[in-house]
Parts: C-alpha cells; structure tokens; sequence
C-alpha cells in the first residue's frame, strides 16, 4: 500500500491498492479541493515532487501536456505506483464531515420517472451517512470506471441510498442499470462525496435549480431543508427545466404531497409543445425574472448540464449572488 507524503508539512497517509490520491486523501479526512472525480474539472490538480503514479483514465479532459511537462496530475485520476511526495493547496472545505468508503450495495429497484430518468434504488449495510447534496460513484463489474451520481434522498434511512438518474445515449453503467441489471444484483458505491451540500444553519431563502439528472441532489436539498426545519422560517424555490413536456415529472410523486406543499416548484421547457402553459426559455432566465431583486439575498444550489451551469453562475453574478453563497458540483 503506498504511503502518500504531503511535501508542505510531512502529513502522510496511505492510498489503498487500486485507489486515487484524491480518494485516499479524502478519506484519511485531509482535505484536497476537488469537484466532479471523474477527470473532467481540474480541480485536484498536484504537483508530483517524488515517485511514480499513471492515470486511471488515460484521456481526462482535464489533463493536457503542459501539465505533464510541469508534473501535474489530477487527484481523482493519478494511481500511485509508489511511494510518493505531492505538493498541493490544503481545502478545509473539502473534508466531508462523513468520510467516503466503498461498499457493496444490491440493486433494489429501478423505476422509470421521465421518458430517460429513472430512480435507481440501492441498499448497503453499515454506514449510510451522507448530507444533503452529496453524490456517490457507481460502478459494476466490466464497466471500467465509476460515474457519479447524486443521492435523491436522505442519509440514514437503514441504508437506502435513492438516485435519480439519466440515461445517457451509448452510456455503459446506465445501459446496464436500465436494461440489463436485475434486483439483487451488485453495485460497488463510493461516497459521500462532493461540497454542494445543504447549509442548514442559514435562514436566507432557497434558490435550487436542476436539469436532467440535476434533479437528484435538488431534491435531496429540499428533503433536507423541510427535516431540519429551514422551511419553518424560509422559502424555497424549486426550478425544473426540460425540453419538452416528456422530461417533466409529478412533483407529488418525487418530493412527496407532504414536501411538495411547501415548496414553490416552476417547471420551465426550453422547446415547449403547442398548449404548454407554463414558463418557457432557459432556466437562469426564468428564475432570474420570477424571483427579481429577492435572488440577490438567496443561497442558491444548482445541478444539470454543464451549459445551463455555466449560464446559472452568469445569471447569479449579474444579480448580486454572493460567491460563497453560490454551491454546485462540477460532474458533467
């Protein structure tokens, strides 16, 4: 098992076989800033100052030469073939109170919600613990990597983990959790992961904002404000944007008649059909003029495509959102 050295003060920790330097850092309860682990976002860049790692993935998009002629590599993907000194930036923020382990989970149920969502239900044993907001990586046997998905409900429910999730065209894992894979079967689940988790010690208004399978960690979000009591004395608005009338859901359904009554929840499509009666354009745009002036004091959670994130960031800049009270998930 490698021993990882962090060049700036000597803190070591060892990264178990097979696992990143990222992960092994996490879960040791040292903080590495990171966002989506699949090699897409950069955050977890290092500078590899001693030993050997290769990439799990070998083409994270991430990643290019420069980097590599400077020695940096990304945490979420490096494999440590040795011992190894790294140099980093320590992120306080990034330790999750409950610290990520793999477990095997069994396939409880998948149950279609939209015409390409579907809720996929796992169960494990031991530690269920996770916060509002957070996702986990999913993988199967001759599936070569994990893929992240975003928890639905809330942790300790006797190791229920629920996840809305997208099917992706050509996707593997959701080919196979859609099509192929029955109940009972075996998934490997690593988490909790991720910072965009529910800040439940703040009374400001909630803002969240979902697109396709963004809808999970919202719905996580709201679960996890109405059990801490935050819509006892704030309001929270739920953004959902689609197509067309096929990617919408009921509400009743996914949050529960009981959540669902106290929550202000508009559907917006980008392509609605003829009769469609509701909000149409993009999703930015249409929270940006239901809410006005009252976003700017909002804390605001946010997941789906990367284009719609990307325009969800622009939108809250523009109306005074202050950065720290801006959270998402880079895992697109």
């Amino acid at each position: 098992m490698p021993t990882i050295t962090i060049d700036k003060d000597g803190t070591t920790f060892d990264c178990a076989e097979g696992d990143t330097i990222l992960r092994g850092a996490l879960r040791a309860g040292l903080g590495m800033s990171y966002s989506c682990n699949v090699g897409s976002c950069g955050n977890c860049r290092f500078e590899l100052i001693d030993g050997e790692v290769e990439h799990a993935r070998t083409d994270p998009p991430a990643w290019n030469e420069r980097d590599l002629k400077r020695n940096r590599w990304l945490g979420c993907q490096a494999v440590p073939k040795t011992d190894c000194r790294i140099k980093f930036r320590p992120d306080a923020g990034s330790i999750s109170r409950d610290l990520p382990a793999q477990r095997k989970a069994t396939l409880v149920s998948v149950t279609q919600m939209t015409r390409d969502i579907s809720e996929v239900v796992l169960k494990t044993s031991g530690s269920d613990a996770f916060r509002p907001g957070q996702y986990a990586l999913l993988s199967v046997p001759g599936i070569a990597g994990g893929r992240p998905y975003s928890m639905a409900n809330l942790g300790g429910e006797d190791g229920i983990w629920r996840f809305l999730i997208k099917r992706i065209p050509s996707g593997a894992l959701t080919g196979h959790l859609f099509d192929t894979a029955k109940p009972g079967d075996t998934v490997q689940l690593d988490g909790p992961y991720g910072t965009a988790w529910l800040r439940d010690d703040c009374d400001r208004d909630i803002v969240l904002l979902g697109g396709g399978s963004g809808l999970s960690p919202m719905v996580s979000i709201a679960r996890g404000a109405a059990a801490a009591g935050m819509l006892d004395r704030a309001k929270l608005h739920f953004f959902y944007g689609g197509r067309g009338q096929a990617d919408l859901f009921d509400v009743d359904a996914v949050l529960g008649s009981d959540l669902a009554g106290k929550v202000t929840f508009t559907a917006g499509l980008s392509e609605p059909e003829a009769g469609w009666t509701g909000a149409s354009g993009l999703l930015p745009a249409i929270a940006r003029d239901t809410l006005g002036d009252g976003l700017a004091e909002a804390r605001l959670y946010f997941a789906g495509p990367a284009a719609m994130a990307q325009a969800v960031q622009l939108m809250a800049h523009e109306a005074g959102v202050a950065p720290d009270r801006m959270h998402f998930d880079e895992f697109y």
